[in-house]
């Protein structure tokens, strides 16, 4: 354990020395870009010529000093301990950053990034087991693959789950070929974090930051919209699929969904109201503002919505359980974002010395 947290006073606060979690932080894995770059130059080249398409140039040089300004926080794990221990955050959920997915990338190449990833993470969250941990990197872009990229990350990397991207090439989330995917998290009991990078309006959001403050949401929406009319949340129930960024833009507007459903024949995919898969989805909290986040807790229900901070980028929140407190929930719904949601999606994952941790140093509680 690194120093005391500050304390939580307010009716917000969990109960009984409950741990605060973030299921929304990443690991940025420079040494894995330079391999991924050193083997396959002209496919990384052509990946970065397309990012900077997408983002403009601008906002490609606002978010290179960002990442240099940031980048002890985003490798170092004893700054990452202390930038916890000021947010009173008890534990961390750690994912790869987002530009570590290579969607661009061949079958071999592909593969060896994702065991990499997945090593990666596994060896960052050991440094802190009481206060860690991790999830890991599938090939989305190769279905065949993906499931033993999925065990490797949780059965021989101890990892709860993997990071998902909204597509990647022409797979989308809906896709045929990655059932036994869905399948094998089910069986794993493994979290799969929706977390999108890059969005395909492309060149339309090439200025302002629209690629990200437009283009992520969009991509949530999207990709949740597959997941539900295709039936793939019908025929997978017990699936433990948590969406960044608040689920984007479908959970506040699925009216529009539902009437589709009702007067489209091809938008039967599903057995229900689209509406309704919101209670079978997890949400991560970062929707910036309070009536934002009281919208997605009317929506979702409070018990769906977890503590999501997108450590460390600059889109994200420094302050998560102000955030939390100023969005006005009842005291058992905001206890229930901040601590008791996570203990229920992470089951034994949330180990008692985590909670023990959070209650002996007067933590969170």
């Amino acid at each position: 354990m690194s120093g005391e947290h500050p304390t939580v006073t307010d009716a917000a606060a969990p109960a009984d020395g409950a741990p605060v979690v973030d299921v929304h932080a990443h690991l940025l894995l420079p040494a894995l870009q330079q391999a991924v770059g050193a083997r396959d130059p002209e496919g990384f080249g052509a990946a970065q010529a397309l990012e900077a398409r997408r983002n403009g140039p601008e906002s490609l040089a606002a978010s290179g000093r960002m990442i240099g300004e940031r980048m002890p926080l985003l490798t170092s794990l004893d700054a990452r301990l202390a930038e916890m221990d000021r947010q009173a955050v008890d534990v961390q959920v750690v994912s790869p950053s987002p530009s570590h997915y290579y969607p661009w990338a061949g079958e071999e190449l592909a593969a060896w990034a994702a065991r990499e990833a997945n090593r990666a993470i596994a060896e960052h969250v050991a440094g802190a087991p009481d206060r860690l941990l991790g999830l890991g990197l599938v090939p989305l872009q190769h279905p065949h693959l993906v499931v033993d990229a999925l065990e490797d990350a949780v059965v021989g990397n101890g990892l709860a789950g993997v990071e998902l991207s909204s597509f990647a090439g022409d797979v989308e989330l809906s896709d045929e070929r990655l059932e036994p995917f869905w399948t094998r998290a089910e069986e794993l009991d493994a979290i799969v974090f929706l977390h999108p990078f890059g969005c395909s309006l492309d060149e339309r959001l090439d200025r302002f930051y629209l690629s990200n403050t437009v283009g992520q949401p969009v991509e949530n929406a999207v990709a949740l919209s597959h997941l539900i009319f295709s039936g793939v949340l019908d025929r997978h129930p017990r699936l433990k699929l948590v969406a960044a960024h608040g689920g984007g833009y479908l959970p506040t507007f699925l009216g529009r969904s539902d009437h589709a459903w009702q007067v489209r024949p091809e938008a039967r995919g599903c057995r229900e109201l689209p509406s309704s898969y919101l209670r079978r989805l997890r949400f991560d909290s970062l929707v910036h503002t309070p009536g934002a986040l009281r919208a997605l807790v009317d929506a979702a229900g409070a018990d769906r919505v977890l503590l999501g901070t997108d450590y460390p980028f600059d889109m994200g929140v420094d302050d998560p359980i102000d955030r939390v407190r100023e969005a006005g929930l009842a005291g058992q719904d905001a206890r229930a974002v901040l601590s008791g949601n996570a203990a229920e999606l992470l089951g034994s994952r949330l180990s008692a010395r985590a909670a023990a941790a959070a209650g002996s140093t007067g933590g969170a509680a």
